[in-house]
């Protein structure tokens, strides 16, 4: 059975593995030797994890941010790591695009070594979610993950590179799964993204997203995406769960296509 793939520096796909891919299919993917170091990793020792009571006072905090759209309480509860890559108006530009919440219940807590996370499912309009939070012994949110398990693979890869492609940065993270969440972080995302365009040109739009391949443990989804000088597909790979679990921007991009 195919495990994961465990993409390469900063958790991206080797531009061999995406030939492999294109001639193979999934099946040739194996997983990779090389891990990037976990984001956040350093000499500093990390605060030791809240009590299963803070945590979950924490993250009534948090949900309330939420529910109330309160975007100067939801970037403060953002960890230093988070902080860098959003501002308040930022967040209250993602909350005016996402629908209201109307009520949440928590539906579990667990406390680790350095952090805790909380279950919770959030009650909209448009339907319930479970969210999972990751808050680190400040306080503040680390990371975070939506169950999104019963949503069509194209949209969620789609939906990925949206955020990418309008600087939702932390929006985006949160389409990783788990353990792909500690081996890139959101700056490393924007770095990436911003690199990219300075082989390609700005954004303009995004495309079309096509499911390629899929086994029962993968699936491999093109986004095509649009720039000022040339238009290129971004590989998103996605697990079972729809958790992506491995992408890849193109470190050569395909030039525009010769008008015969």
């Amino acid at each position: 059975m195919l495990r994961p793939a465990r993409p390469a520096a900063l958790g991206l796909l080797a531009a061999t593995v995406l030939t492999s891919v294109l001639s193979t299919g999934l099946a040739a993917l194996q997983p990779a030797v090389v891990r990037a170091q976990p984001a956040g990793a350093g000499p500093t020792a990390a605060k030791p994890a809240l009590s299963t009571e803070q945590a979950r006072a924490a993250a009534v905090r948090i949900l309330e941010a939420i529910k109330s759209g309160d975007a100067n309480a939801r970037f403060a509860q953002f960890s230093d790591q988070l902080k860098a890559v959003s501002s308040p108006s930022m967040v209250a530009a993602t909350m005016r695009s996402q629908p209201k919440v109307i009520s949440y219940q928590l539906l579990s807590v667990r406390s680790g070594l350095s952090n805790s996370t909380v279950e919770a499912e959030i009650r909209t309009a448009r339907g319930n979610r479970v969210v999972f939070i990751v808050i680190n012994g400040k306080g503040q949110i680390e990371r975070y993950y939506v169950d999104r398990a019963d949503d069509p693979t194209s949209k969620v890869a789609l939906q990925f590179v949206q955020a990418i492609s309008t600087g939702n940065f932390i929006t985006a993270h949160s389409f990783l799964s788990p353990s792909f969440q500690k081996e890139i972080s959101p700056a490393s995302l924007q770095e990436k993204w911003l690199g990219l365009q300075r082989e390609t040109g700005t954004f303009v739009k995004v495309g079309r997203a096509v499911e390629a391949e899929s086994t029962p443990d993968m699936r491999l989804v093109l986004v095509k995406v649009d720039f000022n000088r040339l238009s290129d597909n971004l590989f998103v790979i996605l697990d079972s769960s729809n958790e992506i679990i491995g992408v890849d921007f193109p470190e050569n991009p395909a030039g525009p296509t010769p008008v015969p």
